[in-house]
């Protein structure tokens, strides 16, 4: 029944990302269900595994909102190494390369780019240890402090995104802070259905990400998405039929919420 509930629950992540992902893309890329399906089926993976790794339990709504946002946070920096990393992809399509790039300019040697991603998948762990050896050694952190070493994902996404983005977007310091602030509350709204600070920390970037990314995708349909800024439209026919995924997106929003908030009722 655990495993089940897991991966449901990980479905529903990553049928999420790929949501938003798709109704970004699909006008520009066309629509493939290969593509589609990737987030939902690594998610369905990275979902027991972190049950199980991680012990988490699954005793309620706060436990399935806490695997949720544990689950979107492990795939999405899955998704992100290897997109950046490891994929080989003509990057002309893009305006802001999605590959490692210097100053707005692709790194074409892939040893480098291997070799960066080491060091960066390395300094991802790295947190990820020090924060549970912070977790496990039983001393009591004031809540200010945790909130604020929870937001660590969060300072890394900013400097990360400024890295890709700003050499050809410009700087912009709102933008820059929005990741750590946008971690720092979801931290704190965390620590209300779990004690462990490792959870509380990737729940915070999780949510940082499902949040930004429902922002800029369907509240700012006017603003052209990054990467494919002054790119046509190559399939039209997206931008009518990529509005059937919406109540799915909308009901997986419900789903979270509300299992939020049956968490803080119980």
């Amino acid at each position: 029944m655990t495993l089940a509930m897991a991966i449901v629950i990980g479905l529903l992540a990553g049928t999420h990302a790929s949501i938003w992902g798709m109704y970004k893309d699909a006008p520009h890329e066309g629509f493939t269900w290969t593509t589609f399906v990737r987030s939902m089926l690594v998610a369905a993976v990275v979902a027991p595994l972190a049950v199980r790794w991680l012990g988490l339990p699954l005793a309620g709504p706060g436990d399935w909102v806490v695997l949720f946002g544990t689950t979107y946070a492990i795939e999405r920096a899955l998704a992100e190494v290897y997109k950046t990393f490891i994929r080989i992809e003509d990057q002309s399509k893009y305006f802001i390369p999605m590959q490692l790039s210097v100053f707005g300019k692709p790194v074409r040697s892939y040893g480098a780019r291997l070799l960066v991603g080491a060091c960066y998948v390395t300094i991802l762990v790295g947190v990820v240890y020090a924060v549970n050896r912070i977790d496990t050694s039983g001393v009591a952190l004031p809540w200010v402090v945790t909130v604020l070493i929870a937001s660590a994902f969060g300072w890394i996404s900013a400097f990360g995104g400024a890295w890709k983005d700003a050499p050809l977007e410009g700087f912009e310091t709102l933008k820059f802070f929005r990741s750590p602030a946008m971690a720092a509350a979801f931290a704190a709204a965390m620590t209300v259905l779990t004690d462990r600070l490792l959870l509380v920390t990737l729940c915070a970037i999780g949510f940082t990400i499902a949040t930004t990314e429902s922002y800029k995708t369907f509240f700012r349909l006017h603003v052209p998405r990054g990467k494919f800024q002054g790119k046509p439209v190559t399939h039209p026919e997206m931008l009518t039929r990529r509005q059937r995924f919406v109540p799915v997106y909308l009901t997986i929003w419900c789903l979270v919420i509300g299992s939020y908030v049956a968490a803080l009722i119980r």
